[in-house]
């Protein structure tokens, strides 16, 4: 059946920022340092098409012997350098393989991307506005583009030479002749609207303030390792909220926005590093019930988008009141469309949608007399227009909708990549199961072990296991020595309670491994997490 763009629009601002893609973190974040220049907007770019070549002749170049000392000497050297350390590529090793970007060092390497490669289809809009509208988001800001822009003279964009940097980062900023022209996209600030879970966007500021405490005490190169890995965590972590909360906030018609709980999920992770079948198995069901919740996400969000459109229609016709601009509109104001004042409207108005669609159908169909059989199923259920409209878009575009949303998640929670929290180890086919790998758990412990209070606004204390477990549950929503109560993934059984407490213990054997756990005897109060970095409350101390 074949749609019009009207009927095929399905993504709006108030839902999310992002599109159902495939997403790569080092281009993410080369476009939001764009967000972080701009105030929040992306940037319109003129530049040469960055390649590897045009790096190494720059680098070789005699001009800048002085800057890159024998460069010139070694460049097969300096090319293969290029290729493996410096710069993100498209289809690597393929003959077709062009440069998206610089890898994400500095705040400048946005300057040098390819837009057309270096495209993070809207996953850097939704961490600045997540950011923006958070309690502590603005200090998040200006904190992140102090560190990524360090060293770069606000006036002139140029490295001013004072902050030492590594020489991965001193090379790219001496390109910044390839650029002639970089300017806001202003249009991307016009339709701002609150995240639908303010309570998740409090706690990423608040992280991205905590890691970045650590600025002076871990390499540069490994904090953005870090920044990268806490925002796919973050990110992966609100899409999961968004699925549950969405379509429960349909269903309440708006009101049930002001409840926290629709906006908690609990993720039960396996933490044994699969030597547990049984603990697998219960991460698996975790896993699994999520990505259950995706076909009721995408029709809620069906719904909005169109309840969207009815709000633009009776704007036009004056019968939308209150103050509020459609394109300022939350989505419990736009769900709050459905209740029965506008009936007659809302029947009129997706009556005319479906009797296109239907006319249409009857067009393409081969048989010029009939109407395909599952469209008219549909159409005979008895539904209201509204209802039955949503179902038609679903019943044709869901199921490619859902396949982009799956690949949108698992980029996220960067499966099977380091830092992932989601693994699926035997192929497409297999079950996908929630962990917690080595680099994502050394992110979460390094904020763990920090307190508010000091001269740096945080210090570094000891946390017991047990506290440590308690933190991670509550933050977010990680379970590791428990069971999520929202979510019936298994009963409470002797064999339950096993598997929990080899999970505890495949947990501390992990933090024993990567060097924060000492456990002096079997009791809570002598088995510690410690910091790595220490940072003490008060000078000299």
């Amino acid at each position: 059946m074949k749609l019009s763009a009207k009927d095929k629009a399905f993504r709006t601002n108030k839902v999310s920022y992002m599109d159902f893609k495939l997403i790569e973190m080092d281009r993410v974040l080369t476009n939001l340092f764009a967000r972080l220049k701009h105030s929040g907007a992306g940037s319109r770019l003129k530049a040469k098409p960055m390649a590897v070549e045009m790096y190494v002749e720059e680098f070789t170049d005699p001009k800048n012997q002085q800057q890159f000392q024998h460069f010139a000497q070694h460049q097969d050297t300096v090319k293969r350098w290029v290729e493996t350390h410096l710069v993100d590529m498209v289809n690597r090793g393929k003959a077709n393989e062009v440069v998206a970007s610089p890898r994400p060092l500095h705040g400048n390497t946005y300057l040098f991307r390819n837009p057309k490669h270096c495209r993070d289809y809207g996953v850097s809009q939704q961490i600045y506005e997540l950011l923006y509208y958070a309690d502590k988001g603005h200090s998040a800001i200006e904190q992140l583009k102090q560190f990524f822009f360090a060293g770069v003279d606000a006036n002139t964009g140029k490295y001013d030479g004072q902050i030492e940097v590594d020489v991965e980062t001193q090379a790219l900023l001496r390109l910044s002749d390839q650029v002639s022209s970089d300017a806001a996209e202003t249009g991307d600030l016009q339709d701002r609207v609150e995240p639908l879970c303010l309570a998740a966007a409090n706690i990423l500021a608040d992280d991205i303030i905590r890691l970045l405490v650590y600025k002076h005490y871990i390499p540069r190169t490994v904090m953005v390792d870090y920044i990268k890995t806490l925002l796919a965590f973050h990110l992966a972590l609100y899409q999961l909220r968004i699925i549950k909360l969405l379509p429960a906030l349909v269903k309440s018609k708006g009101h049930q926005a002001g409840d926290e709980a629709k906006c908690r999920i609990g993720l039960f992770v396996d933490v044994t590093q699969g030597q547990n079948a049984m603990t697998g198995q219960l991460a698996e069901a975790s896993a699994r019930l999520h990505f259950r919740r995706l076909p009721e996400f995408i029709k809620s969000y069906f719904a909005v988008k169109k309840l969207e459109e009815f709000a633009e229609y009776l704007s036009k016709k004056g019968r939308l009141s209150g103050s509020l601009s459609v394109k300022k509109m939350p989505v419990t104001a736009l769900l709050r469309l459905l209740e029965s004042p506008l009936q007659q409207e809302r029947q009129l108005f997706f009556g005319q949608r479906n009797s296109a669609l239907l006319d249409g159908s009857v067009s393409a169909a081969k048989d010029q007399e009939s109407i395909p059989p599952e469209i008219q199923a549909l159409a005979s259920l008895g539904l209201d227009e509204f209802s039955t409209y949503n179902e038609i878009l679903l019943y044709v575009q869901g199921n490619t909708i859902r396949s982009g949303a799956v690949k949108n998640l698992d980029s996220l929670m960067l499966k099977n990549k380091p830092g992932a929290l989601l693994t699926q180890p035997q192929g497409t086919q297999a079950p996908r199961r929630f962990v917690l790998d080595s680099r994502l758990l050394e992110v979460l412990l390094q904020l763990a072990v920090l307190q508010p209070g000091g001269v740096q606004g945080f210090h570094t204390t000891q946390l017991r296991i047990d506290e440590l477990l308690d933190w991670l549950q509550a933050r977010y929503g990680l379970h590791i020595d428990r069971l999520p109560e929202d979510d019936d993934i298994a009963d409470e059984t002797i064999n339950t309670r096993k598997v929990l407490r080899d999970n505890t213990l495949g947990f501390k054997k992990r933090l024993r491994e990567i060097g924060f756990y000492h456990d002096l005897s079997d009791a809570y109060i002598t088995q510690t997490v410690s910091p790595r970095y220490v940072i003490e409350e008060a000078v000299g101390a």
